[in-house]
Parts: C-alpha cells; sequence; structure tokens
C-alpha cells in the first residue's frame, strides 16, 4: 500500500464492469456495485484498501454500477395493498387530516411565514394541561414521592401525601416504580378503586377482583370489544355505538374487523338516548350480524348530554332483554354541570333494579385519570370494572391482559390519587379540593359561555352543555360551499373546519369524523382553553362564520 492513500477502482484491480482479475464478469460486477454504494469490494485476490482510504474510479464504472444497484433493489415486503386491511380501515378524526395540516402551519409560522393569525389554537382534543390547565398539587406529590423515593425523608412533602405514596411503593416489587405489577394492576390501587366506587354508588359493593387497571380507559375499551368480537358472515359479531360517537369505538371496530352498528342520539332532544332508536338499530342489524355489545358514553363525547336514571334504567332493561353485553364509558363523570343534572353510574343502577338485572346483565365501566378535574392525560390512568364475566373468560381476559405485561405503573399511581383523594381532616384536604372546585367551577363557566356564545351566531345551533368537555354546534353550510368541497373531495364540514384553520388558526374536528345525520353538519371544539383565550375562540369563529355565509350566499 506504499505512500499513497488514495486507492483507484483501477488500483484494486477492478477495471470497470466486466473486466476483473478473477476473470469472471459477474464477480466484477459485484465488485463495481459495492464501490458505487461506498463499501469496500469482497474481490478474490484484491488487496483491501486502509480504513482511511479514499476510492477513485471513472464516472462510467460508477454509473454503470448504481444502474446494476438500481436492478438488485427488491420491492418492499409491507406496502399498502400487502398491510393489515383492517389497519388501513382505521380513521381516528380527533388527530387526523385537520390536525396534520395545524402541524404544517404551525412550522410556518416558526419560520416566520406570515398568516392571518400569530398562533393555531388547538381545541381539538381534550388535553386540560396542554391547554393551561395546572395539575392537582396532591396528585402530582404523591408521583413524584413513589417515583423518587429520598423525597420521603423531605419536610417539603405533607404526611398524608407520603403514607398514600409508601403504601402504592410497598405494593411494587422491590418497593419501585419502575418494576412490573401484576397484569390486572397493583393489588392495593385495585382495592382503593373497589372502595371509590362503593362510596360513589352509595355503598353498592365492589369487589377488587372485578377491577382491571388500564393504559387510559382507551386501552380498556379496546381489551373488552377485542375479546368479543367473533363469528363470520351473518354471524360477525355487531357493536352497537353512538352516533355522534368517540372516533376511539368506531376504530377498534374496523381494526377488530367487527360490523359497527350506528344508533343516532337525538339531537332535537338534547342529544339524549332512545330506546325506540336502540331497538329500530338493533332489528335492522339482526339481518346483517350478530348484535351483541351495547356502548354508552356518559356524560357524552363528543355531544356532552349527561343520561338521566329513567334513560339508563330503560337502557339496561333493554341490555337485559336483548341479551347484549354494556359498555359504559364514564370518564366524564366528574363533569356534570346543569343544574338539575347529576351522574348515576351504570353499576349503581344496575344493582338498584333487583337481582335479575344485578345478577345477569354484563356490564364494564371506564374511568381514568385523563379527564374529570385532573386532566392527567400523560400519565395513561385508568381503570375498569366487569361484572357477571363467565368464570372462564375472566382468566382468558388476565390472559390476553398479560401479554401487553401491565399499565404503566406511574399511571396506576395517578389513578389511586384519583379514587383516594384527601378526606376531610387530613393536611392536604383543604387545598385539594379548593383546586378540584376551581377547575370544575371554572370549566361549568366556560360551558355556558361557549353554549351562549355560540346560540348568538347566525347559521349555528348549540345545544346545553350539560357534561364532558366540548362544544359540538351544528353549523348551516350553503349549498354553494357544499359543491365547493365536493369538488375538492372534502365532506362539507371537513372544507368548513380546513377554512376555519386557514383563516383563523383555530383548529376544531369536523362532525363527519364522530359521525352525524345525513345532511347535518357539526363540528367539536373543546372548552378548556382558559377564559380570555376561549372568548377569543369563539370571537373569531363568529367573524368567520359570518364571512363564510356571506362569499358563499
Amino acid at each position: 500500500m506504499g505512500g499513497s492513500r488514495t486507492q483507484t477502482a483501477a488500483s484494486l484491480g477492478c477495471k470497470g464492469p466486466g473486466v476483473c482479475r478473477s476473470g469472471r464478469k459477474d464477480m466484477a460486477l459485484r465488485c463495481a456495485a459495492s464501490l458505487a454504494a461506498g463499501r469496500q469490494p469482497r474481490c478474490p485476490r484484491l488487496p483491501r484498501p486502509a480504513r482511511e482510504g479514499t476510492l477513485r474510479w471513472s464516472s462510467a464504472a460508477k454509473a454503470s454500477a448504481v444502474k446494476i444497484n438500481e436492478k438488485a433493489s427488491r420491492e418492499k415486503i409491507l406496502t399498502l395493498e400487502s398491510m393489515n386491511p383492517q389497519v388501513k380501515a382505521v380513521e381516528y378524526a380527533v388527530r387526523g387530516p385537520i390536525v396534520l395540516k395545524a402541524g404544517e402551519i404551525e412550522k410556518e409560522l416558526r419560520k416566520g411565514i406570515k398568516k392571518p393569525f400569530t398562533e393555531v389554537i388547538k381545541a381539538n382534543i381534550g388535553d386540560a394541561h396542554a391547554m393551561g390547565q395546572r395539575p392537582i398539587t396532591f396528585l402530582r406529590q404523591v408521583v413524584a414521592l413513589c417515583t423518587y423515593p429520598n423525597l420521603l425523608d423531605s419536610p417539603s412533602f405533607p404526611e398524608d401525601a407520603k403514607n398514600r405514596a409508601r403504601r402504592i411503593l410497598q405494593g411494587c416489587g422491590g418497593n419501585s416504580l419502575g418494576s412490573y405489577s401484576a397484569s390486572q394492576g397493583i393489588n392495593c390501587i385495585r382495592e382503593d378503586v373497589a372502595s371509590y366506587i362503593e362510596r360513589r354508588d352509595g355503598g353498592v359493593p365492589a369487589d377488587p377482583d372485578n377491577i382491571y387497571l388500564t393504559t387510559g380507559a382507551s386501552d380498556g375499551i379496546a381489551t373488552i370489544l377485542k375479546i368479543l368480537v367473533s363469528g363470520g358472515g351473518k354471524s360477525r359479531t355487531g357493536v352497537m355505538i353512538p352516533i355522534p360517537q368517540y372516533p376511539l369505538y368506531s376504530a377498534a371496530i374496523s381494526e377488530l374487523d367487527a360490523i359497527q352498528v350506528n344508533y343516532y342520539l337525538d339531537e332535537e332532544n338534547c342529544w339524549a338516548l332512545d330506546v325506540n332508536e336502540l331497538r329500530r338499530s338493533l332489528n335492522e342489524a339482526k339481518a346483517y350480524c350478530n348484535p351483541k355489545v351495547l356502548c354508552i358514553i356518559n356524560p357524552g363525547n363528543p355531544t356532552g348530554q349527561v343520561q338521566n336514571r329513567k334513560c339508563i334504567e330503560e337502557v339496561i332493561h333493554f341490555a337485559w332483554e336483548e341479551k347484549l353485553f354494556l359498555l359504559a364509558d364514564e370518564v366524564y363523570q366528574d363533569n356534570v354541570y346543569s343544574e338539575g343534572c347529576q351522574f348515576h353510574s351504570f353499576k349503581k343502577i344496575l344493582y338498584e333494579m333487583g337481582p335479575e338485572y344485578y345478577n345477569n346483565v354484563e356490564l364494564a365501566s371506564f374511568h381514568s385519570t385523563s379527564k374529570g378535574y385532573m386532566g392527567e392525560c400523560g400519565y395513561r390512568g385508568g381503570y375498569m370494572e366487569v361484572i357477571n364475566l363467565h368464570p372462564e373468560i375472566k382468566g382468558q381476559l388476565v390472559k390476553l391482559l398479560s401479554v401487553r405485561l401491565c399499565p404503566p405503573v406511574s399511571g396506576q399511581a395517578a389513578m389511586d390519587i384519583v379514587v383516594n383523594p384527601p378526606v376531610p381532616g387530613e393536611e392536604s384536604y383543604s387545598q385539594f379540593i379548593k383546586e378540584k372546585e376551581s377547575v370544575l367551577n371554572n370549566l361549568a363557566k366556560k360551558a355556558k359561555l361557549t353554549e351562549d356564545m355560540f346560540n348568538k351566531v347566525p347559521g349555528i345551533h348549540c345545544n346545553p352543555l350539560q357534561g364532558a368537555m366540548y362544544a359540538f354546534p351544528r353549523i348551516f353550510i350553503p349549498s354553494k360551499a357544499i359543491e365547493e368541497a365536493k369538488a375538492h373531495k372534502m365532506a362539507p364540514d371537513m372544507f368548513y373546519c380546513m377554512k376555519l384553520l386557514e383563516e383563523t388558526g383555530i383548529c376544531v374536528v369536523p362532525g363527519s369524523g364522530f359521525g352525524q345525520r345525513e345532511g347535518s353538519y357539526h363540528f367539536r371544539v373543546t372548552i378548556l382553553p382558559p377564559v380570555e383565550k376561549l372568548k377569543i375562540l369563539l370571537e373569531k369563529v363568529k367573524d368567520f362564520h359570518i364571512k363564510f355565509l356571506e362569499k358563499y350566499a
């Protein structure tokens, strides 16, 4: 290798494609292809260049080698055509095209590209802390103590927080939050969940063995659906969901290749659930599937209605009569604002309807750290209570949960504080209750503000926001705008929401992503922004809508 460290293809014994010291054409081709890819050739009898050497060879030889490489590259195994078709069918509007567009606009603003606005307001998702809500101090204290136990010696933390942290850590392997837990969740936390349910429901018994800690409520819902779906053709499982619905349900149903069975909420009656509509939906579905699951969201998302006791009793009777497995999504149970409205759990009403119902109706109920007054979306804490499950199916459910090992243990700890908060007489109670009431009172104020402001805008109608965290106003879209939307191959409300984003920077989700009656148009907007920012948002929507109507009149 002597003095010069510069190597050429010729000095390595390769004189271009077709000629090589090995005397074999195919070896020459492989040698040239290796050089084109920047790798050292492995031709027989060829000296290997020094590691730091550079290769220099003719442009003709390089072009030929690149061509060889192109021919040699094979097609991808995973393509849109070969991928799982059920995954391709999944849609999740809350983080769909409109949100991707919002992200692009944010990047443009950071680059200094001028827009008619200075920021994007993401009102598309119920992410409380991202919207400026402050964490509940006690919850964060306990999780901090669990995460870094040395803080247990610090005088900066109250004793009631330390006591809870010690109890949680004692339930963890090696007294560490970093260990796996049992697949069903930490036992002492499941005990606390059962105690919470008993207190909430006025003494209705709850068994910790029926409690399953989950990665947010979504994980629990998807898991139960997975174990419920079976059959093929007309015997394929049908899952009844409300329309409008939270897109988790339609996405999970698509992924599992189950059959989505829609029942419509009554918009003219404050999005009420009508059992006659359930019966119509069920009877029609029996012609093409086997409906055996009924999903209820209470308080509603995106619609914000709170079901009264009579309605819940009728739904439970319907499920009992038709032998349906009930799923009760109750993650907004703390978010009830309207006077005269009260949250009733399906578990409580089921129990009070008597043993014929309580001992037979199969029910899974879900709760989460993400909503309520906590807004701790990132911890992914949640639980489900499943009652009247067949003993053999219980074993199958635990087996299915064990595949994902366990839910995040930090999320389990956060869930524990939701169900086991400070009580009167404890050191942290006064601060905790002050923070909790502040969040909920603020949300109630913003719910009324949103409803009132929308209903002052011509062409917008908004039902009362009885609960949850969203408004789902109905919007009038002129026929000219509908035609233009069709020309852009968009749903009319997607077209409307995209224009709203591009002209005001406000990101909301079109109603078509949640489902709606044919010919009606809506969007979902969260009420989580701070009051002053929410007022700005609502004023911008008002101004945009009036201009939109004028433009397409």
